[in-house]
């Protein structure tokens, strides 16, 4: 195991220095970098695939553990309008397309809808690096973006019960998957609550016991905690892993923390990125060109148009609308995650898979170039825009700008936390919560005065 990583981290560091040298994206150094040292590339690999997928998997929960660490509630109520809609029309509309797409080509029911589950999600670590790489992490639309990919992610859990089900009877279960969605809505509620109740009361009292060595275990024993928590009700690990990101951001230590990650997210980032690198065989890329660049070319076209169209419904300016769209051009490991899912049922096309892994390569490859031309395309849509569309636009800005403004002035952070606190309180006041977290709280003072006492 330390070979293979000894060979990564090399190979890795080469290829991401050259892309750098010559102002690419570090990211796709990482992809070539698996392409270089996989099975296909040279005849034999340098590697054992199985612990690369193992690190790879453990990369994707540290990256998705700092993403949630960034994100905030509040921001997801803020925003929720433009997540609740720009999610549902991106979803409906690239499974649409994707069935239709299917069913062009001549597959049957189940594959068209497997293709169709497999095109509908962006990928929230490829977004989220990609945006940071381009030094856009700090703009309006972020918000935006990062709530719509939470509520994919959910979205995902489901769908993949949906297909299994659709699957195994050869019918649409809808007892079965609404039952699941309430599961799923009351899990997150109990560990949404339990934890902003204990975790931030827990973190107070042992503050000052909490050096950097400390506190980044406990962060990361949190982490894996919740992830196989996750996996035990039977959800995605992924899920666990943001839910628990999500819980520390609401503390007073959520900035300290997301420093001390910062190298272990981007050591595992990377390591993710070469295991993707590493299930692409060059053979394929020539054997089924055609196929690759017909799904590639209705994944970007797709989600350009529905997230703008989505986001724009939204609430949205044009502008953040086609920031987000454009930044949102690839899928990644959930479908990955459901191109095995129908592979491991045998109810798909072999090939379906490869052509899937080969085209979110091809799209990841893509995104941070094409995220460039999101300004360049959204100034020559308003210059080339009829007056009535253009006044729209217009007017929308303007508007988004006032309730900026107004919030700013208003200090509407402090108002949601308000609102936060007083249901909080409600939920804390309930018969049997209020005395659990009174007792917990008079367990954490009497050892606090044992340990001065000793």
């Amino acid at each position: 195991m330390v070979h293979d990583l000894y060979v990564l981290m090399i190979t890795a560091g080469i290829v991401s220095l050259l892309f750098k040298l010559m102002k690419q994206p570090v990211v796709l150094g990482y992809i070539v970098a698996g392409v270089l040292v996989g099975p296909y590339a040279f005849g034999d690999t340098w590697v054992d695939g199985e612990n690369v997928e193992a690190w790879g998997n453990i990369g994707v929960l540290f990256v998705l553990f700092c993403i949630g660490l960034e994100f905030r509630i509040k921001n997801l109520i803020r925003s929720g309008k433009v997540a609740a809609i720009g999610a549902l029309v991106i979803i409906g509309g690239m499974m649409l397309l994707g069935y239709s797409v299917g069913q062009w080509v001549g597959m049957d029911m189940i594959n068209s809808l497997f293709l169709a589950g497999m095109l509908c999600m962006s990928s929230t670590t490829i977004v989220m690096k990609a945006i940071d790489e381009a030094g856009l992490s700090k703009e309006r639309f972020v918000k935006g973006a990062t709530s719509i990919l939470v509520i994919e992610d959910v979205v995902a859990v489901v769908l993949m019960v949906m297909l299994s089900s659709i699957a195994i009877s050869h019918r649409f279960e809808g007892a079965e998957l609404l039952g699941k969605v309430g599961v799923l809505a009351a899990t997150l509620v109990v560990w949404f609550v339990f934890g902003i109740l204990v975790i931030p009361t827990l973190l107070r009292k042992v503050k000052k016991y909490l050096n950097d060595e400390t506190l980044i275990i406990l962060a990361l024993g949190l982490c894996l905690g919740m992830v196989l928590t996750a996996e035990e009700a039977g959800f995605s690990s992924a899920l666990g892993a943001f839910v628990m990101g999500s819980i520390l951001a609401e503390t007073v230590e959520s900035h300290r923390i997301e420093h001390l990650m910062s190298p272990l997210k981007n050591v595992f980032a990377a390591i993710f990125f070469v295991s993707v690198g590493m299930m692409i065989n060059p053979s394929n890329l020539v054997d089924y060109w055609d196929s690759i660049l017909v799904v590639s070319l209705v994944i970007i076209c797709g989600m350009i148009f529905f997230g703008t169209l989505g986001c724009w419904l939204g609430g949205e300016t044009m502008k953040d609308a086609m920031l987000t769209s454009f930044s949102f051009v690839q899928i990644g490991e959930f479908s990955f995650i459901i191109a095995g899912l129908g592979t491991s049922l045998n109810v798909t096309e072999p090939v379906l898979y490869p052509i899937i892994v080969a085209s979110s390569v091809v799209t990841t490859f893509l995104t941070p170039y094409i995220m460039k031309a999101a300004v360049p395309c959204y100034t020559f849509l308003y210059n080339h825009a009829p007056a009535r569309l253009r006044k729209k636009m217009d007017e929308r800005e303007e508007m988004v700008n006032k309730q900026a403004a107004a919030s700013l002035e208003a200090g509407a952070d402090s108002k949601e936390g308000a609102v936060a606190e007083k249901v909080c309180k409600a939920v804390k006041y309930t018969i049997i919560t209020k005395y659990l977290v009174k007792l917990f709280i008079k367990n954490i003072s009497e050892n606090d005065k044992k340990h001065e006492e000793q």
